[in-house]
């Protein structure tokens, strides 16, 4: 599992960490995010790149969880 912390960062920085993290090609990646923009940009990426991702939201934080 990788484990990508973006709290405070607006896209594209999230998305940019995110696919760095994806280069291993984990079987998990979680993605921690404060933007609603990068929760749906880094959930479409996810997507695109065969996980099955779920989001759940806590406070102002989104934990975004993709398998594969």
């Amino acid at each position: 599992m990788v484990e990508v912390d973006v709290r405070g960062f607006v896209c594209p920085v999230p998305l940019m960490r995110t696919k760095k993290a994806l280069e291993s090609d984990p079987g998990k990646v979680v993605v921690l995010a404060s933007d609603g923009t990068a929760k749906t940009n880094v959930t479409y990426l996810l997507q695109d790149e065969g996980y099955a991702v779920t989001v759940t939201e806590d406070g102002d934080d989104y934990r975004i969880e993709g398998t594969k």
